[in-house]
């Protein structure tokens, strides 16, 4: 009997694959661009020079699409994986037969020497920036290990197959070139071409070191030898513990994932024009072997105001000025609105296509690249942008001059459009309803732009913005309410959605109004799989598209926020311990969580994910702490 055989019904998302667990895989960042190396010490996703650029290494989506390792030979399970402490510099360790070697990556920085022509800045320069390169060192520190380097990168999402060239006479540097890239290899392994990929092989006894480099910097520049790599390495140590030292970590039970969804999200931002993608990846899917694959490589203006609260928690005042500068940067539609989405440099067009030749992670397909939703209608962007600048108003205690106009365009266009139907925070692709969270934030965006004009003296706009949100108010609380007092997802349904939780974090109701009770209770007892929540059910939603998904971690760590807000600590307390328990061996987390099997889904890591754990965090420890004095 095969006990392998296919059985109809939905796959598993622990079927057997040749790709990794989406948790399984380690992030690299140099704020500019990131990768993701997986368990065998192959670089399975990078895309140069920036982010949302076309993929060198792309085995993730498709394991002919190119990948870049480093590891002992004939060895595919390391013994251990763990980042430097306070970094995103990851070290490696394995055990073979004969002896033990460490191997440390890191997408490097170091001090700012010239201007950057690579990837251009909008902001101004800090000390450090991103050198533009992979560095990989190993370490033999006891017997002997046979060290094997395979490089095979395939350019345009694998469409094209490197051609290299060896641009030394000794065999340490060779150039590969396709689809108008050129990116240099360098180590002191000895290099050798197999058609589209390079090769090198050699045995470290115990002492000894290796290394190679991956540039894509100006004039491919990479370190020389072993002690230049290991230079690099260090000076990458300093920048993420440095720029973590800033960062006000409270001394708590919670501080390890703290750290780590920081230094995640810092990794996560774009260092020449301050944005932050939602995550690094695109088209992991949402359900296994299905079509909720989506690219995430963008800044959404959503994730603003979560990305100045957590920036602000922890003290980051630098980067939530960074994030706020960007928003102030990008193009309005013609209406005055901002999009939901700009591209990371600012750019509005981002027209989605699909990748027909590549088969998707474990045959989710299609693979796509672009979003389709960045001219969708989603009234909730209004109240988010309006919220971020009121927060960075608070902590900075002025309002930009260059802010004012955004606060009023964006106050007038919520004004204009709350009373019609959109596609919704989830960006569904069926017809447009008038959802319960899009109005809420356009009530946030209006009581938000009048509490702005009150900071400008302008008590005339105060007073009609307020008037307005009263009235969105109004509407909320007659149509929005079914009638065992919980939060709808829409006007024409009693269906339950993760979002409207958003009713608390945003204090549109209090914590002791029935309602937000009730709405607490409905979604923790009817809109989860094993305590995690779903964003909504989708046999009740129509999101115009077919098949199940996981559960949505933001929306478990709202319903942590939102159990702390209505007074239930001990269940946001229990939440959040079952939370923080499966993130990843790393301490990262994907977009969803399938209860059933334990393994994360969706895009990855996810910022939203880790953004939402910060504010849980925040509503537990403020209490606890206050609880002390």
């Amino acid at each position: 009997m095969n006990v392998d055989a296919p059985r109809p019904g939905p796959q598993s998302a622990a079927a057997p694959s040749p790709f990794p667990p989406i948790a399984d895989y380690a992030f690299l960042s140099d704020c500019h661009t990131g990768a993701l190396v997986a368990p065998d010490g192959a670089i399975d996703w990078l895309c140069v020079p920036a982010f949302d650029s076309a993929s060198v290494f792309g085995s993730l989506l498709d394991r002919q699409a190119g990948f870049f390792r480093v590891g002992p030979f004939g060895i595919s399970h390391p013994s251990a994986r763990s980042y430097r402490p306070g970094t995103n510099v990851l070290e490696t360790t394995w055990k073979t037969p004969t002896g033990w070697i460490v191997v440390t990556d890191a997408l490097t920085l170091g001090p700012r020497e010239h201007e950057d022509t690579i990837t251009p800045h909008t902001r101004p320069p800090t000390d450090d920036d991103g050198d533009h390169m992979l560095v990989r060192t190993v370490e033999c520190f006891a017997g002997h290990v046979d060290v094997e380097l395979v490089c095979e990168p395939a350019f345009d999402y694998g469409r094209t197959p490197a051609e290299w060239t060896l641009v030394d006479g000794g065999g340490h540097a060779a150039d590969a070139s396709g689809a108008g890239v050129t990116i240099r290899l360098r180590s002191d392994l000895a290099l050798g071409i197999e058609g589209n990929r390079v090769r090198g092989r050699h045995t470290l006894r115990a002492g000894d070191r290796a290394y190679c480099a991956l540039s894509w910097a100006e004039e491919l520049a990479g370190p020389a030898s072993v002690d230049e790599a290991d230079a690099k390495m260090a000076a990458t140590t300093r920048f993420w513990r440095g720029w973590l030292s800033r960062a006000r970590i409270p001394d708590h039970r919670f501080r390890d994932p703290i750290q780590r969804s920081a230094l995640t999200i810092k990794g996560l931002t774009y260092m020449p024009t301050g944005a932050t993608v939602a995550a690094l990846t695109t088209s992991l899917p949402e359900t296994p072997g299905g079509e909720r694959n989506w690219d995430y490589r963008y800044t959404w203006m959503r994730d603003s105001t979560f990305t100045l609260q957590a920036l602000h928690y922890l003290n980051l005042d630098w980067e939530a000025d960074e994030f706020m500068q960007f928003v102030a940067d990008v193009e309005p539609t013609e209406d005055g609105s901002l999009q939901i989405m700009y591209g990371i440099d600012g750019r509005r067009d981002l027209t989605e296509t699909t990748r027909d030749d590549l088969t998707g992670y474990a045959g989710a397909r299609p693979v796509r690249i672009g979003n389709g939703a960045f001219d969708q209608r989603q009234n909730d962007v209004f109240g988010a942008v309006l919220d971020s600048i009121l927060l960075h108003t608070r902590h900075s205690e002025r309002l930009p001059r260059r802010l004012w106009p955004v606060v009023e365009s964006q106050a007038e266009c919520a004004t204009r459009v709350w009373r019609e139907p959109d596609q919704g925070i989830w960006e569904a692709r069926g017809a447009p309803q008038h959802y319960v969270s899009s109005k809420l934030m356009g009530w946030v965006a209006l009581d938000r732009a009048s509490q702005l004009a009150q900071t400008t003296g302008n008590a005339e706009k105060s007073a009609a913005w307020r008037a307005t949100a009263e009235e969105i108010r109004a509407d909320i609380l007659e149509h929005g309410v079914s009638e065992r007092g919980v939060l709808r997802q829409h006007y024409e349904t009693d269906s339950l959605d993760a979002s409207v939780l958003l009713a608390g974090l945003f204090d549109f109701l209090p914590g002791g109004d029935e309602r937000m009770r009730a709405t607490v209770n409905a979604i923790a007892e009817e809109l989860t799989e094993d305590g995690f929540v779903l964003r909504y059910r989708t046999d009740e939603t129509d999101d115009g598209l077919s098949g199940k998904e996981g559960t949505f971690l933001i929306c478990s760590f709202w319903l942590v926020s939102a159990f702390a807000i209505v007074g239930e600590l001990q269940r946001a307390r229990d939440l959040m311990e079952r939370l923080l328990r499966v993130a990843s061996p790393l301490g990262l987390y994907a977009e969803e969580f399938d209860a059933g099997t334990g393994r994360h889904l969706g895009n990855f890591p996810q910022a939203f994910s880790h953004l939402a754990l910060l504010e849980a965090a925040a509503r537990i420890i403020v209490p606890e702490m206050l609880a002390q004095y």
